[in-house]
Protein backbone atom coordinates (compact mmCIF):
# COMPACT_ATOMS: atom_id res chain seq x y z
CA UNK A 1 0.00 0.00 0.00
CA UNK A 2 1.33 3.61 -0.39
CA UNK A 3 1.61 5.41 3.14
CA UNK A 4 3.53 8.90 4.13
CA UNK A 5 6.70 7.38 6.28
CA UNK A 6 8.34 9.92 8.51
CA UNK A 7 11.86 8.37 8.92
CA UNK A 8 13.18 10.66 11.03
CA UNK A 9 11.98 14.48 12.77
CA UNK A 10 12.85 17.33 11.06
CA UNK A 11 11.69 20.64 9.93
CA UNK A 12 8.46 20.57 8.09
CA UNK A 13 9.59 22.88 5.59
CA UNK A 14 12.34 20.47 4.69
CA UNK A 15 9.55 17.93 3.52
CA UNK A 16 10.50 15.26 5.80
CA UNK A 17 7.40 13.19 4.98
CA UNK A 18 8.16 10.12 2.03
CA UNK A 19 5.83 8.66 0.00
CA UNK A 20 6.52 5.16 0.02
CA UNK A 21 5.18 1.13 -0.73
CA UNK A 22 4.99 -0.41 2.26
CA UNK A 23 3.22 -3.74 3.49
CA UNK A 24 -0.73 -3.90 3.68
CA UNK A 25 -1.23 -4.27 8.06
CA UNK A 26 -3.15 -7.65 9.12
CA UNK A 27 -5.87 -7.27 11.70
CA UNK A 28 -5.07 -9.00 15.10
CA UNK A 29 -7.63 -9.91 17.33
CA UNK A 30 -10.05 -7.55 18.28
CA UNK A 31 -8.73 -5.15 15.45
CA UNK A 32 -10.30 -3.80 12.12
CA UNK A 33 -8.43 -3.38 8.71
CA UNK A 34 -9.77 0.14 7.57
CA UNK A 35 -9.37 1.23 4.14
CA UNK A 36 -8.93 4.55 4.37
CA UNK A 37 -10.44 7.50 2.34
CA UNK A 38 -9.62 10.60 4.32
CA UNK A 39 -7.22 11.70 6.98
CA UNK A 40 -7.93 15.05 8.42
CA UNK A 41 -4.23 17.10 9.05
CA UNK A 42 -3.99 18.09 12.59
CA UNK A 43 -1.27 20.37 14.37
CA UNK A 44 -0.40 17.65 16.14
CA UNK A 45 0.52 15.79 13.49
CA UNK A 46 2.94 19.27 13.22
CA UNK A 47 4.62 18.23 16.70
CA UNK A 48 5.06 14.99 15.94
CA UNK A 49 6.69 15.40 12.60
CA UNK A 50 9.37 18.14 13.39
CA UNK A 51 9.96 16.05 16.89
CA UNK A 52 8.07 18.60 19.43
CA UNK A 53 6.41 15.09 20.62
CA UNK A 54 9.73 12.46 21.08
CA UNK A 55 9.53 10.08 18.70
CA UNK A 56 7.96 6.68 19.42
CA UNK A 57 8.38 4.89 16.89
CA UNK A 58 10.12 4.74 13.81
CA UNK A 59 9.64 5.14 10.83
CA UNK A 60 6.01 6.08 11.25
CA UNK A 61 2.78 6.87 9.32
CA UNK A 62 1.59 9.72 11.16
CA UNK A 63 -2.76 10.95 10.69
CA UNK A 64 -4.73 10.85 13.25
CA UNK A 65 -8.14 12.09 12.03
CA UNK A 66 -9.20 8.88 9.96
CA UNK A 67 -12.46 8.08 7.78
CA UNK A 68 -12.45 4.94 5.93
CA UNK A 69 -14.58 1.94 5.54
CA UNK A 70 -13.84 -1.75 6.93
CA UNK A 71 -11.97 -4.23 4.88
CA UNK A 72 -11.21 -7.26 7.34
CA UNK A 73 -11.88 -7.97 11.18
CA UNK A 74 -9.89 -9.48 13.33
CA UNK A 75 -10.33 -12.59 15.36
CA UNK A 76 -13.07 -12.01 17.95
CA UNK A 77 -14.23 -8.28 16.55
CA UNK A 78 -18.24 -8.36 15.57
CA UNK A 79 -19.13 -4.79 17.22
CA UNK A 80 -18.75 -3.56 13.27
CA UNK A 81 -19.23 -5.26 9.86
CA UNK A 82 -17.17 -5.30 6.75
CA UNK A 83 -17.84 -2.09 4.94
CA UNK A 84 -19.09 -0.36 7.56
CA UNK A 85 -17.96 3.17 7.47
CA UNK A 86 -15.82 4.21 10.83
CA UNK A 87 -13.36 6.79 12.33
CA UNK A 88 -10.38 6.35 13.77
CA UNK A 89 -9.01 9.23 16.32
CA UNK A 90 -6.13 9.99 18.75
CA UNK A 91 -6.93 7.63 21.45
CA UNK A 92 -5.82 4.53 20.05
CA UNK A 93 -5.98 2.30 23.13
CA UNK A 94 -5.88 2.31 26.73
CA UNK A 95 -5.04 -0.22 29.76
CA UNK A 96 -8.43 -0.15 31.29
CA UNK A 97 -7.22 -1.14 34.28
CA UNK A 98 -5.16 2.04 36.06
CA UNK A 99 -6.59 4.27 38.41
CA UNK A 100 -7.19 6.58 35.32
CA UNK A 101 -9.14 3.94 33.07
CA UNK A 102 -11.25 2.75 36.27
CA UNK A 103 -11.81 6.17 37.21
CA UNK A 104 -13.75 6.83 33.93
CA UNK A 105 -10.33 9.43 32.57
CA UNK A 106 -9.06 7.05 30.37
CA UNK A 107 -7.92 10.00 28.41
CA UNK A 108 -4.93 9.39 31.73
CA UNK A 109 -4.01 6.20 31.65
CA UNK A 110 -0.64 5.62 32.47
CA UNK A 111 -0.49 3.09 29.71
CA UNK A 112 -2.25 4.98 26.01
CA UNK A 113 -1.21 4.31 22.82
CA UNK A 114 -2.20 6.79 20.21
CA UNK A 115 -2.57 6.88 16.40
CA UNK A 116 -0.26 8.47 14.41
CA UNK A 117 2.75 8.59 16.79
CA UNK A 118 3.16 5.15 18.90
CA UNK A 119 1.35 3.36 16.39
CA UNK A 120 1.02 3.95 12.81
CA UNK A 121 -2.22 6.19 11.53
CA UNK A 122 -3.95 7.35 8.65
CA UNK A 123 -1.64 9.58 6.05
CA UNK A 124 -1.88 6.34 4.31
CA UNK A 125 -4.18 3.26 1.90
CA UNK A 126 -5.17 1.51 5.19
CA UNK A 127 -4.92 1.62 8.87
CA UNK A 128 -5.27 -0.43 11.47
CA UNK A 129 -7.53 0.22 14.74
CA UNK A 130 -8.70 -1.97 18.11
CA UNK A 131 -12.30 -1.82 17.51
CA UNK A 132 -13.57 -0.67 20.91
CA UNK A 133 -11.98 2.83 19.94
CA UNK A 134 -13.48 3.35 16.78
CA UNK A 135 -16.46 5.41 15.83
CA UNK A 136 -19.25 5.12 13.61
CA UNK A 137 -19.60 8.27 11.48
CA UNK A 138 -23.11 9.59 11.13
CA UNK A 139 -24.37 9.02 7.91
CA UNK A 140 -25.09 13.02 7.19
CA UNK A 141 -21.35 13.67 7.02
CA UNK A 142 -19.07 12.66 4.04
CA UNK A 143 -16.15 11.50 4.11
CA UNK A 144 -14.06 14.91 3.93
CA UNK A 145 -16.28 16.62 6.16
CA UNK A 146 -16.14 14.01 8.85
CA UNK A 147 -12.27 13.80 9.15
CA UNK A 148 -11.86 17.13 11.05
CA UNK A 149 -14.83 16.29 13.48
CA UNK A 150 -11.89 13.09 14.69
CA UNK A 151 -9.69 15.06 16.93
CA UNK A 152 -10.16 19.43 15.72
CA UNK A 153 -13.46 18.30 16.47
CA UNK A 154 -13.43 16.18 19.53
CA UNK A 155 -10.93 18.03 21.69
CA UNK A 156 -12.36 21.47 20.80
CA UNK A 157 -15.65 20.02 22.47
CA UNK A 158 -13.92 18.43 25.70
CA UNK A 159 -12.00 21.99 25.61
CA UNK A 160 -15.31 23.88 25.68
CA UNK A 161 -16.33 21.31 28.66
CA UNK A 162 -13.53 21.94 31.14
CA UNK A 163 -13.65 25.33 30.20
CA UNK A 164 -16.94 25.45 31.82
CA UNK A 165 -18.84 27.88 30.14
CA UNK A 166 -22.63 27.93 30.51
CA UNK A 167 -25.44 28.91 28.75
CA UNK A 168 -25.56 32.83 27.63
CA UNK A 169 -21.66 33.40 28.85
CA UNK A 170 -18.96 34.84 27.00
CA UNK A 171 -16.03 33.01 25.35
CA UNK A 172 -12.56 33.52 24.08
CA UNK A 173 -11.01 31.53 21.64
CA UNK A 174 -6.80 32.72 20.98
CA UNK A 175 -6.13 31.05 17.59
CA UNK A 176 -8.88 29.94 15.36
CA UNK A 177 -8.16 27.05 13.28
CA UNK A 178 -9.75 23.69 12.34
CA UNK A 179 -10.75 23.43 16.38
CA UNK A 180 -12.07 26.54 16.52
CA UNK A 181 -14.08 26.80 13.86
CA UNK A 182 -16.00 23.45 14.73
CA UNK A 183 -15.69 23.92 18.54
CA UNK A 184 -17.48 27.98 17.57
CA UNK A 185 -20.63 26.31 15.97
CA UNK A 186 -20.88 24.00 19.20
CA UNK A 187 -20.72 27.07 21.70
CA UNK A 188 -23.23 28.87 19.68
CA UNK A 189 -25.92 25.58 19.77
CA UNK A 190 -24.98 26.25 23.51
CA UNK A 191 -25.90 30.23 23.59
CA UNK A 192 -22.72 30.81 24.50
CA UNK A 193 -21.40 34.20 22.77
CA UNK A 194 -17.45 33.65 21.28
CA UNK A 195 -14.65 36.43 21.15
CA UNK A 196 -12.22 35.30 18.54
CA UNK A 197 -8.42 36.41 18.92
CA UNK A 198 -5.77 35.46 16.10
CA UNK A 199 -3.29 37.53 13.97
CA UNK A 200 -4.53 36.47 11.20
CA UNK A 201 -7.51 38.86 9.55
CA UNK A 202 -8.72 35.86 6.93
CA UNK A 203 -9.23 34.09 10.09
CA UNK A 204 -10.80 36.65 11.74
CA UNK A 205 -13.18 37.02 8.93
CA UNK A 206 -14.00 33.23 9.14
CA UNK A 207 -14.96 33.67 12.92
CA UNK A 208 -17.23 36.40 12.28
CA UNK A 209 -18.47 33.99 9.43
CA UNK A 210 -19.52 31.33 12.09
CA UNK A 211 -21.30 34.05 14.47
CA UNK A 212 -18.74 35.60 16.43
CA UNK A 213 -19.82 38.53 17.99
CA UNK A 214 -16.04 39.83 18.52
CA UNK A 215 -13.03 39.44 16.44
CA UNK A 216 -9.40 41.12 16.74
CA UNK A 217 -6.00 40.46 17.36
CA UNK A 218 -4.25 38.50 20.47
CA UNK A 219 -3.15 41.30 22.27
CA UNK A 220 -6.61 43.57 21.62
CA UNK A 221 -9.48 43.64 24.70
CA UNK A 222 -12.51 42.18 23.53
CA UNK A 223 -15.24 45.02 24.51
CA UNK A 224 -16.18 43.20 27.51
CA UNK A 225 -14.80 40.84 30.11
CA UNK A 226 -14.96 36.98 29.27
CA UNK A 227 -16.29 34.22 31.50
CA UNK A 228 -13.88 31.36 29.63
CA UNK A 229 -11.46 31.37 27.18
CA UNK A 230 -9.55 28.05 25.43
CA UNK A 231 -6.23 28.85 24.07
CA UNK A 232 -6.07 26.92 20.61
CA UNK A 233 -2.52 27.93 18.92
CA UNK A 234 0.56 26.32 21.07
CA UNK A 235 2.10 29.58 22.05
CA UNK A 236 3.12 29.92 25.44
CA UNK A 237 3.03 33.55 25.78
CA UNK A 238 -1.04 33.87 25.19
CA UNK A 239 -1.60 32.47 28.61
CA UNK A 240 -0.50 35.63 30.48
CA UNK A 241 -1.68 37.87 27.48
CA UNK A 242 -5.46 36.16 27.66
CA UNK A 243 -6.09 35.94 31.93
CA UNK A 244 -6.53 40.10 32.15
CA UNK A 245 -9.92 39.39 29.78
CA UNK A 246 -11.24 37.14 32.27
CA UNK A 247 -13.96 37.71 34.70
CA UNK A 248 -13.27 36.81 38.05
CA UNK A 249 -13.10 32.97 38.75
CA UNK A 250 -12.90 32.76 35.09
CA UNK A 251 -11.23 29.88 33.77
CA UNK A 252 -8.98 29.43 30.78
CA UNK A 253 -8.50 25.87 29.03
CA UNK A 254 -5.38 25.27 27.33
CA UNK A 255 -5.96 22.91 24.43
CA UNK A 256 -3.24 21.82 22.59
CA UNK A 257 -1.13 19.13 22.92
CA UNK A 258 2.21 21.22 22.67
CA UNK A 259 2.64 24.41 23.55
CA UNK A 260 6.27 27.30 23.74
CA UNK A 261 7.40 28.11 27.26
CA UNK A 262 4.64 30.04 29.88
CA UNK A 263 6.78 33.16 30.59
CA UNK A 264 6.70 33.58 34.04
CA UNK A 265 3.66 36.00 35.20
CA UNK A 266 2.55 38.67 38.20
CA UNK A 267 0.34 36.35 40.91
CA UNK A 268 -1.88 38.99 40.29
CA UNK A 269 -3.26 37.57 37.14
CA UNK A 270 -4.58 34.50 38.73
CA UNK A 271 -5.85 35.75 41.67
CA UNK A 272 -9.26 35.83 42.13
CA UNK A 273 -9.69 32.64 41.86
CA UNK A 274 -9.05 32.27 38.18
CA UNK A 275 -8.58 29.27 36.88
CA UNK A 276 -5.70 27.87 34.20
CA UNK A 277 -6.68 24.30 33.34
CA UNK A 278 -4.48 22.13 30.59
CA UNK A 279 -6.98 19.29 28.24
CA UNK A 280 -5.41 16.14 27.42
CA UNK A 281 -6.57 14.05 24.99
CA UNK A 282 -10.16 12.47 25.11
CA UNK A 283 -12.13 9.77 25.98
CA UNK A 284 -14.48 7.95 23.79
CA UNK A 285 -17.12 9.11 25.53
CA UNK A 286 -16.08 12.78 24.45
CA UNK A 287 -15.66 11.34 20.89
CA UNK A 288 -19.31 9.69 21.26
CA UNK A 289 -21.01 12.88 22.43
CA UNK A 290 -19.41 15.13 20.40
CA UNK A 291 -20.66 13.42 17.27
CA UNK A 292 -24.24 13.36 18.26
CA UNK A 293 -23.97 17.11 18.80
CA UNK A 294 -22.07 17.49 15.73
CA UNK A 295 -25.11 15.72 13.81
CA UNK A 296 -28.06 17.54 15.35
CA UNK A 297 -26.78 20.84 15.21
CA UNK A 298 -25.10 19.94 12.06
CA UNK A 299 -21.64 21.72 12.30
CA UNK A 300 -20.91 22.31 8.98
CA UNK A 301 -16.78 21.56 7.96
CA UNK A 302 -14.32 24.08 6.16
CA UNK A 303 -12.01 22.50 4.79
CA UNK A 304 -8.80 22.58 1.88
CA UNK A 305 -8.20 19.22 0.10
CA UNK A 306 -4.29 17.95 -0.76
CA UNK A 307 -3.73 13.88 -2.56
CA UNK A 308 -1.53 11.75 -0.39
CA UNK A 309 1.51 12.62 -2.14
CA UNK A 310 1.17 16.01 -1.36
CA UNK A 311 1.05 15.62 2.79
CA UNK A 312 4.52 17.92 2.90
CA UNK A 313 2.45 20.60 1.29
CA UNK A 314 -1.01 20.45 3.63
CA UNK A 315 1.69 19.99 6.71
CA UNK A 316 3.98 23.37 5.27
CA UNK A 317 -0.25 25.32 4.65
CA UNK A 318 -1.11 24.42 8.09
CA UNK A 319 1.96 25.76 9.74
CA UNK A 320 1.87 29.26 7.77
CA UNK A 321 -1.67 29.70 9.04
CA UNK A 322 -2.62 29.02 5.15
CA UNK A 323 -5.78 27.06 5.94
CA UNK A 324 -9.02 28.62 5.91
CA UNK A 325 -10.64 26.00 8.53
CA UNK A 326 -9.30 22.42 8.10
CA UNK A 327 -6.75 20.94 6.08
CA UNK A 328 -7.83 17.27 4.89
CA UNK A 329 -6.05 14.53 2.79
CA UNK A 330 -8.24 12.56 0.61
CA UNK A 331 -6.84 9.16 0.12
CA UNK A 332 -9.85 7.28 -1.49
CA UNK A 333 -13.30 7.92 -1.65
CA UNK A 334 -16.09 11.23 -1.28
Amino acid sequence: MKACLLRKPAPVNTNPLELAEVAKPVPGPGELLVRVRACGVCRTDLHVVEGELAPRKSPVIPGHQVVGVIEAMGEGARRFHLGDRVGIAWLHQTDGTCDYCRAGKENLCEHATFTGWMVDGGYAEYALAPEAFVYAIPESFRDLDAAPLLCAGIIGFRALRLSGIARGGRLGFYGFGAAAHLAIQVARHWGAEVYAFTRDEAHQKLATDLGAVWAGYSNEDPPVLLDSAIIFAPAGELVPASLPVLKKGGTLALAGIHMSTIPAMDYNLLYHERVVRSVANNTRQDGEDFLRIAAEIPIRTEFQLFPLAEANRALNALKDDEVRGAAVIQVSGQ
